[in-house]
């Protein structure tokens, strides 16, 4: 036989065995789907915020250890947790965020939340509750598996610096070859999946600019320096700083979303506070915007007579995807959506802190479609009313697991 008939052989025995193996775990994805509705319920009616995820850990851990694994602890009140393949290879860990927001729950559901003020309207207890069913699906297909899988539940995502760091510092991506994450994501239609092959989310940055005038009586400006003028001739000023100082090939955002100033309407204040958020890709970018701004109230505060102060507090890096492991992730998508059903999406300006694993490890975040008009899921991210479409996590579960396979065998 010669060499050329060999080579075609085995990518055919290659390709009947992956094929045996998605429908294998699409039967499992399929037997396990209510058991992961129904602990989705669970999570988003037994909420709880950043760092003060102590039930929803205990849940997590009676659920890994009932599958015969041995979960510990990690970042508080985070848990890892790791799925040894029949034979040894590569390991890949896949990353859900636990943490609920302090939102007051508003949807007319069964699982509606019984935590006062606390509320899953990001779409956390859906990951949760999706990684639950990745890890009973690999704790059934192990002896098969060519490498390791390595779960980890990441608490304080939505509370900053996140959870990320502390998951890490806890050993969450010793030895791992590539890790993957996904967000239950309402603008996208439910059986749909968006990633990028690079840029995928920003940094969300914040800053605080204080002015400092001279207050007065509101008949006599002149003897006063109005820190109110001021403050609205920079919020007028720094809308301008994407256009004129950022090169067109970048992305980035600058908006307000605080302007406060003065209590009695014929006094002029002694100060004025405005708050915003810079969202860039990049470092050079994020340098230029902030000098710009510091920049634009030093020449208008000097100009006015007023003096200011600029405090910035720097959010988690950009979400970057790697190409190679992205092109995996998409393929697998593919495999089980379809191929027009799993597009690349533009970046999004909202942050994320699964970017500290890539500054680890090669990993690819992506988007899970879990809006459906008709079903009335569209109400967006962080709204009182949020909830999704549960047909997506079945999607969400088969596309980790075989991204998470195909990656093992890459």
């Amino acid at each position: 036989m010669d060499k050329k008939r060999v080579l075609t052989n085995f990518t055919k025995t290659k390709r009947e065995r992956a094929t045996r193996m998605n429908k294998h775990i699409h039967e499992l994805v399929k037997e396990g789907n209510d058991y992961v509705v129904k602990l989705r319920r669970h999570f988003r009616a037994f909420p709880e915020l950043g760092g003060e995820e102590v039930e929803t850990q205990k849940k997590i851990i009676a659920e890994l250890t009932a599958m015969g694994l041995n979960p510990r602890s990690a970042a508080g009140t985070g848990i890892i947790a790791e799925i040894k393949g029949g034979r040894q290879g590569k390991t890949v860990a896949i990353r859900a965020d636990i943490d609920a927001l302090p939102i007051q729950d508003e949807i007319d559901q069964s699982y509606r939340s019984r935590n006062t003020g606390r509320c899953h309207a990001c779409g956390h207890d859906g990951h949760t509750a999706m990684l639950l069913g990745i890890a009973k699906v690999f704790s059934t297909i192990k002896e098969e598996l060519p490498g390791t899988i390595r779960l980890l539940f990441q608490p304080s995502e939505e509370k900053f610096p996140g959870g990320a760091l502390a998951m890490i510092a806890d050993g969450a991506v010793e030895g791992v070859d590539a890790v993957i994450g996904a967000h239950l994501w309402q603008p996208f239609a439910v059986g749909t999946m968006g990633l990028t092959y690079g840029p995928m989310m920003a940094s969300p940055d914040e800053f605080t600019i204080t002015i400092k005038g001279s207050g007065g009586h509101g008949s006599m400006p002149h003897q006063t320096i109005d820190p109110l003028y001021v403050g609205a001739q920079i919020v007028l000023a720094l809308k301008t700083i994407t256009g004129n100082n950022v090169s067109t090939n970048e992305l980035a955002v600058l908006s307000l979303g605080v302007f406060k100033a003065g209590d009695v309407f014929n006094v002029i204040p002694d100060s004025a506070t405005l708050q915003g958020t810079v969202r860039t890709f990049s470092q050079s970018t994020r340098e230029t915007i902030f000098a710009a701004i510091d920049r634009i109230c030093g020449g208008i505060c000097a100009a006015a007579g007023a003096t200011y102060n600029l405090e910035s507090h720097l959010g988690y890096p950009p979400v970057i995807n790697n190409p190679e492991v992205a092109k995996i992730v998409a393929q697998s998508a593919e495999a089980v959506l379809g191929k027009t059903a799993v597009f690349e999406m533009n970046p999004a300006m909202v942050g994320e802190d699964f970017s500290y694993y890539q500054q680890q490890v090669p990993g690819c975040f992506m988007f899970i479609g879990v809006g459906n008009k008709d079903k009335g899921f569209v109400y967006p991210h962080h709204h009182p009313k949020f909830d999704m479409d549960e047909n997506a996590f079945s999607h969400g579960v088969e596309i980790m697991v075989v991204s998470a396979v195909n990656l093992l065998q890459a």
